[in-house]
């Protein structure tokens, strides 16, 4: 990912009133983390899983943060629980920022995560969590605003799967 695209996510995710992120280390769209930790404006917990990313983001969301989780595609599958409970039985809204492997958009595609990206959406449909891939920077601060206004409408994770450009 373009350094410049990375900037506009982060500043993106902050025009949306996100001040809290959970995230497992992935390498896709890991130029956002620096940015993150040096933004005094949003805190950013490092997680050993993405079930406890969604566990600890619920739990920040419920003192009051706006949440969002940073993951890779296959966290989707690790998290479904959490995001079950928590997510839609709890009513909790997350903002799922996924890196989006082994889709058609996937830059880097490889035989390695060609079927977890065939799986990744079909797993969030039959979750309930509305998603939307996004290959490029055009009007993402909208997108991104729009997620963010829809998960709290909706008391629901809502998940932006992050390909095309942000991949490469």
């Amino acid at each position: 990912m373009e350094p410049q695209l990375a900037e506009q996510l982060v500043s993106s995710l902050k025009g949306a009133g996100i001040d809290f992120v959970t995230f497992l280390p992935e390498t896709r769209l890991s130029q956002i983390l620096p940015l993150i930790r040096d933004d005094p404006d949003i805190e950013l917990v490092p997680v050993s899983s993405e079930a406890e990313a969604v566990t600890i983001a619920a739990g920040a969301v419920l003192g009051g943060k706006q949440a969002a989780v940073y993951m890779e595609s296959t966290g989707i599958f690790v998290s479904s629980y959490s995001l079950l409970i928590a997510g839609k039985s709890l009513g909790v809204p997350i903002l799922l920022v996924v890196a989006f492997l082994g889709g058609f958009e996937d830059q880097r595609q490889s035989f390695l995560y060609a079927n977890i990206g065939k799986h990744s959406i079909p797993v969030l449909n039959g979750l309930g969590i509305e998603n939307r891939v996004i290959e490029d920077g055009a009007n993402l601060e909208s997108k991104v605003k729009e997620a963010v206004r829809t998960a709290n409408a909706q008391r629901s994770p809502i998940a932006l799967l992050f390909a095309g450009e942000f991949s490469s």
